[in-house]
């Protein structure tokens, strides 16, 4: 598949789920943080990274702080830089907040690192075999790939449900999720 091609789903993808978080960016995070978590985290699991909201992403800290109220070790991804996995730092909602030099916000440089167990990811479009149209760093392919040789680790998408689509174009280096959160409920891939 070309850069061009990519480019272009990811440009028609992006439209898509600013579309959808018009109608939805209120309701969609406390549908999301209304969801049981999928029956295969009930044991095993203590540590969740999700991601802070950038642009038309769907907030996830309500979810978080639901997951931290059930006792799990809640963090966020820090970009180290570009061709790097991420690295997680601990953070609960309401504590404060530093800025990445894209303008995202991240933990502060104080905030212990951990290792994540299940990782919440963004994405742009999604298929129903797990793979996720990303924005082209690869920073999850690379970091699921790393923490998945070390240990199990379960990745879950968020999105609005209208950003599945049929199929999205993978490489042999991407890593899939292993379930979908929406606002209509969590779809299990594979």
């Amino acid at each position: 598949m070309t850069i061009e091609l990519k480019a272009e789903l990811r440009k028609a993808a992006a439209i898509n789920r600013r579309k959808a978080h018009e109608r939805q960016a209120e309701s969609a995070p406390l549908l999301l943080a209304s969801l049981a978590f999928p029956p295969k985290l009930t044991s095993g699991f203590n540590c969740v990274s999700a991601f802070h909201p950038y642009r038309s992403e769907i907030d996830t800290r309500p979810l978080l702080g639901r997951l931290a109220g059930e006792g799990w070790t809640t963090a966020l991804p820090v970009v180290i830089a570009a061709g790097s996995p991420l690295m997680f730092r601990r953070w609960l909602p309401g504590e404060p907040l530093g800025k990445d030099a894209m303008g995202i916000e991240i933990p502060l440089p104080n905030a212990p690192q951990v290792e994540p167990d299940v990782l919440i990811v963004p994405l742009l479009a999604f298929d129903s075999e797990g793979y996720r149209l990303g924005y082209g760093g690869g920073f999850y392919d690379r970091t699921l790939a790393i923490l998945r040789a070390k240990k199990r680790i379960v990745a879950i998408g968020v999105a609005y449900a209208s950003q599945q689509v049929p199929s999205v174009p993978h490489e042999p280096y991407d890593q899939k999720l292993d379930f979908v959160m929406t606002e209509r409920g969590i779809i299990t891939c594979g």
